[in-house]
């Protein structure tokens, strides 16, 4: 009688499962069977959840204005964010407000960008906040339209902006939108191409969270970031989306998503001189239009050049006879742009006397403070320092 009642207990206990199995595969079933749109609108309360328990803690997400969303979204553009924060920090600190901004110096903006690479985004900064004073009083306008007018603002930055300083209900796809998306919906479209960034932008904006949309497109780049992660296997258990996601069901997420090959890097050899004269060292200022514009650098030449006598050095560079006291090789660096690979060499030249006229005089100490020098030279200003 005992073990007949233990065995029914057991039947009873395995029917459960099964039908607990069934309920799930069911329920699976019907998640896969979601249009595109459903899926989308599915995502909201989960993945809202989700970011206001796990969401990092970020300088830029503290009580933000307008301008410090701004502000931080164009720093985060194709740059870490661990490499962001110390700049968001300084920058905050010299450029309070908009109107602090719109007033700097060009010099003392681009050394407060130096290191951050893509330079043209500090310009477009002071730029957007000289119109900003200009034609709103000094505040970012509340909508999308208008800051899409301002310079150096694209569609996803203004998307950002009003959504999470203005909880106007936009989209802001970026790579981590776009990948989380093709998971989600399985779609082997190509991200890297206009049109699918376009239909992706519509989807959304047609079904996302539009009373926190914030919080939504804070949810997307975070699950992005932290989940469902540009390389390697995403950490799928963790994910709150894994329940609608078409790509953690089929087993697609290293073949989603798909991404046309970018076009080479154009290669050139470049020799850079770090000329000094006791406490003095020649720097020239790059042209204000092209790559990294108006910031200072080293002077250099195309080509590699082979230099081991001082001879060599005043031949090579057109200096007086006699000046050159010293050269020796500063040796090999590497620096990669997003269309070109720079390699170059270079040479420590000491030379007697003045600098020549031809380039700007600078004190060594101020290199530190006084002139923005790209990090593609770093290699050669640290040999000073």
């Amino acid at each position: 009688m005992y073990r007949e009642s233990i065995g029914k207990a057991q039947e009873e206990k395995d029917r459960r499962e099964r039908a607990g199995e069934q309920h799930k595969e069911k329920e699976q079933e019907e998640k896969e069977g979601l249009s595109e749109g459903e899926r989308i609108r599915a995502m909201k309360v989960p993945m809202n959840a989700w970011f206001e328990q796990n969401a990092r803690d970020l300088p830029w997400r503290k009580n933000p204005s307008p301008y410090q969303v701004w502000v931080s979204e164009i720093m985060l553009q194709q740059t870490r964010v661990e490499a962001v924060k110390p700049y968001y920090q300084r920058w905050m600190e010299k450029f309070p407000s908009i109107e602090v901004l719109a007033g700097a110096e060009d010099d003392v903006l681009m050394k407060m960008w130096e290191g951050l690479g893509y330079y043209r985004r500090a310009k477009n900064l002071k730029a957007a906040a000289v119109k900003v004073c200009r034609d709103y009083q000094g505040s970012l306008p509340a909508s999308y339209e208008a800051l899409r007018k301002l310079p150096g603002i694209g569609e996803y930055t203004a998307g950002a902006v009003a959504s999470l300083a203005f909880g106007i209900p936009v989209p802001a796809v970026d790579g981590n939108a776009l990948r989380v998306l093709s998971r989600l919906l399985g779609s082997f479209e190509d991200v890297s191409l206009d049109k699918t960034k376009k239909r992706f932008a519509g989807l959304l904006k047609e079904n996302m969270d539009k009373e926190r949309p914030g919080i939504f497109n804070q949810g997307l780049f975070e699950v992005g970031a932290m989940l469902c992660l540009p390389k390697g296997e995403p950490r799928c258990t963790e994910c709150p989306l894994a329940h609608l996601c078409v790509s953690a069901k089929k087993g697609l997420w290293d073949k989603i998503p798909v991404k046309s090959a970018k076009k080479a890097r154009r290669i050139e050899e470049k020799t850079v001189y770090v000329i000094c004269s006791k406490t003095k060292v020649a720097l020239q200022k790059r042209p204000d239009h092209g790559l990294l514009a108006s910031l200072y650098e080293f002077p250099n030449q195309e080509g590699t050049a082979m230099i081991y006598t001082p001879y060599q050095a005043e031949e090579k560079l057109g200096l007086e006879p006699g000046s050159v006291q010293s050269v020796y090789a500063l040796g090999e660096a590497k620096h990669i742009f997003s269309h070109v690979e720079w390699r170059m060499v270079g040479y420590h030249i000491e030379i007697d006397g003045e600098l020549p006229e031809t380039w700007i005089c600078a004190d060594i100490r101020d290199l530190e403070e006084k002139y923005p020098i790209p990090s593609a030279f770093l290699a050669y200003k640290k040999a000073l320092l």
